[in-house]
């Protein structure tokens, strides 16, 4: 082996650097050791405080009386003793916050974030005298944010520039005393409590510094204060999630510091002002959306030169894509998903466009083709234009797209599958691909150079009418974790090679033409064994998924698991080997031809919650464990030929009879029979009718998610 020859200027230079670094941490050392004790009635303050925790975690270990307090953990003193810092985030921490912590009279920082303290937050904390940066966020805290004393009795000066109180329980209005004698206030984040009334008029009134607000998630009224606009420094203002009504008050504009503005989901209407809003030159981020704006997008916003991301989302503007917007060339996110706008939208020239990365026009009335400008968008990972009068295929241009990971044109007007596939087949950036609701009446290719799509997590194309197989080339989407094929015409039996996915976890193949029985390579799928009760594809997406009447997921990244072969024409018996499908939470089998016994294994199922097995001829009694699947939500057997008692206990005693009309041998131990005189409300459908029954509409779109420094895209379930 050839050694490494070291040049003496080489070892002289990583000496020297060893040298230097030693002085570095000794010189650290110094600064951070305590020159003297700490001072006895500080001690005594902070054993108060650990005195009223009802859990320390193992603080008390460090925070000894017979030691020195700048020697305890999470514990920062001057060099004359005197504490300055109190940094306990994270640390587990449960109980009242002590007002023992306002007599530390040169305390500057005291961080109690991330822990699980409850009652109040005492007003000594509040009206401080030395605390210039104070953080309990992330805790339980409630009752009236109000200092307790009169008036008189808060400093006329108070040094607070950073006050952090998000995620708590504070009820009652906003104080607005202390902003009022804060007059070094720079951020005030009081996001996700429960404050209410108006918010109020005292900010910036005596702090010039006032940069960063954040009162989101909250239950606040009124309009927006005018004098907000007076915050010469105010550089985030954030009230989204409240009930906020009134106009964008014209005053708001002439804050021409703001870089970061966001009002989502409140009542605010009328129109966009394009006079106005280009007094915000440097805004970067604006967010207007879930409000009830009218009228069209102005052309002005072209002007906004530093505008990163528009979110204008579920209102109710109208008129064209403005063609000045092509300025904002530093856009990466355009998001109008829920609108009434329309046009071509050929005419919008996104050439210009080249940081885009997110662009969400869902649910709009666009019409034409997909512009050939879109493609010189070389960052763009997630493109949706679903729901709109979109036709034409797809250009082979996509394929530019090289960091393109998410793309949705479900519920438009495009042909030609096959064509489509070939092109997105390369892709090998995209994880979902959601196209269903097109290509009408065209068959399902099968043809294995489909083969690609190597980093797919997520297939979408139901509603589209193809005819066909099951193609062989999905078998090769080894990362393919949701497959979602139903209201098409597929025929054929369902493929033993489906074993062999061993990430896909959600399979609706349901109202197709699927023939035979339920092979017992199903029962081998990996992921619907496992003891996971949800899936989770890739982290950078957040999915929302709606699968029944009563039930809703809302857990990021995450799919329930699912297998749904309802509305085909299977034959035989349900398969005792299902069972082993552990983490399944839906089992849907309704109108098929099965036959037989309900299986005793699916009393095993312990994480289902919603089973369907109505419309088959099944026969014998109900498995009488069925009642401990405590999780269950919906359970329906009608239309079959059970006989005997209906079990009784756990959920089963919230199911209503229409779970189990049309079984003319079952009943209760009251004799309630649930016979074709009992069924009028539930009529016993033909097989024919069955085959045309909608039992399980799904049309699935995405939708992106919202919200400062996310990076996430939203996946939504919409019934058609």
């Amino acid at each position: 082996m050839k050694q490494i020859q070291h040049s003496p200027k080489n070892s002289r230079l990583r000496a020297m650097a060893l040298i230097g670094l030693a002085l570095g941490l000794l010189l650290l050392l110094s600064m951070a050791s305590p020159v003297f004790s700490c001072n006895e009635q500080e001690k005594a303050s902070l054993l108060q405080f650990l005195a009223g925790l009802s859990q320390d975690n193992g603080l008390a270990a460090s925070w000894r009386d017979d030691t020195n307090c700048c020697e305890w953990d999470g514990i920062t003193c001057s060099r004359d003793g005197a504490i300055v810092e109190v940094s306990l985030a994270f640390r587990g921490l449960g109980g009242y916050i002590s007002p023992s912590l306002g007599d530390l009279t040169n305390l500057q920082s005291l961080n109690l974030s991330y822990n699980s303290f409850i009652g109040s937050l005492p007003s000594e904390l509040l009206a401080s005298g030395s605390i210039v940066v104070l953080d309990v966020s992330f805790n339980h805290l409630s009752r009236v944010l109000q200092p307790e004393e009169s008036n008189s009795s808060v400093p006329n000066y108070i040094p607070l520039q950073v006050l952090d109180i998000s995620s708590n329980l504070f009820t009652g209005e906003f104080p607005s005393l202390v902003w009022e004698k804060t007059s070094n206030l720079v951020i005030l984040n009081a996001s996700s409590n429960n404050f209410q009334g108006l918010i109020p008029s005292s900010f910036c009134m005596s702090s010039l510094s006032f940069a960063v607000l954040d009162l989101t998630h909250n239950n606040f009224s009124g309009s927006i204060p005018a004098s907000l606009g007076k915050c010469s420094a105010l550089r985030v203002l954030k009230v989204g999630h409240n009930s906020l009504t009134g106009p964008l008050t014209d005053e708001l504009f002439n804050a021409s510091s703001l870089e970061y503005l966001s009002f989502p989901s409140n009542g605010l209407h009328g129109v966009l002002d394009g006079a106005r809003i280009i007094n915000l030159r440097n805004i970067s981020y604006l967010d207007l959306g879930d409000n009830l704006l009218i009228g069209k997008i102005p052309d002005s916003i072209g002007q906004l030169k530093r505008l990163k991301e528009l979110r204008l989302y579920r209102n109710h503007m109208s008129g064209e894509l403005p063609s000045a917007l092509s300025n904002c060339t530093n856009l990466e996110t355009i998001d109008l998903k829920y609108n009434k706008l329309s046009g071509e939208l050929t005419k919008f020239n996104f050439s210009n466009m080249i940081n885009l990365r997110k662009l969400d026009l869902l649910r709009n009335s666009f019409t034409g083709t997909i512009p050939e400008s879109i493609y010189s968008c070389r960052n763009l990972t997630a493109l949706r234009l679903s729901w709109n009068n979109l036709h034409g295929q797809l250009s082979p241009r996509i394929g530019e797209l090289k960091s393109l990971a998410f793309l949705s044109i479900c519920f438009n007007k495009f042909t030609n599958i096959t064509n489509a596939l070939q092109i997105l087949k390369n892709s090998s950036t995209l994880t979902t691909l959601i196209i269903g609701h097109n290509f009408k009446g065209e068959a399902m290719p099968e043809d294995e150079t489909i083969a690609g799509f190597q980093n797919l997590e997520f297939l979408s194309i139901p509603g589209c009418s193809l005819s066909g197989r099951i193609p062989l080339w999905i078998s090769k989407l080894k990362k393919l974790k949701v497959l979602k094929l139903q209201e098409n015409q597929l025929s054929g039996a369902l493929p033993a090679w489906i074993k062999n996915l061993e990430s896909l976890s959600y399979l609706d193949l349901s109202e197709n033409r699927l023939t035979g029985g339920i092979p017992a390579a199903i029962v081998d799928m990996k992921m619907l064994k496992t003891g996971m009760t949800e899936s989770h594809v890739d982290t950078l997406f957040e999915l929302r998924v709606y699968t029944g009447s009563l039930r809703q997921y809302r857990i990021p990244s995450a799919f329930p698991k699912v297998l749904n072969l309802a509305n085909n024409k299977l034959t035989g018996t349900i398969p005792k080997e299902i069972g082993r499908l552990k983490s399944l939470a839906e089992l849907d089998l309704s109108f098929n031809y099965l036959s037989g016994e309900i299986p005793q294994q699916l009393c095993s199922l312990s994480n289902l919650q919603a089973l369907d097995l109505s419309n088959n001829y099944l026969t014998d009694e109900i498995p009488l464990a069925l009642n401990k699947l405590s999780f269950l939500a919906e359970f329906n057997v009608s239309n079959n030929d059970l006989e005997g008692l209906i079990p009784t206990g756990g959920q089963f005693d919230t199911f209503n009879d229409s779970s189990f009309e049309g079984n003319p041998k079952l009943h209760t131990r009251a004799n309630h029979v649930y016979g074709l005189a009992e069924a009028s409300s539930v009529p016993i459908l033909s097989r024919e009718q069955a085959e045309r029954r909608v039992t399980f509409v799904s049309g699935f779109c995405a939708f992106f998610g919202v919200g400062l420094l996310y990076d996430q895209l939203v996946l939504s379930k919409f019934y058609g």
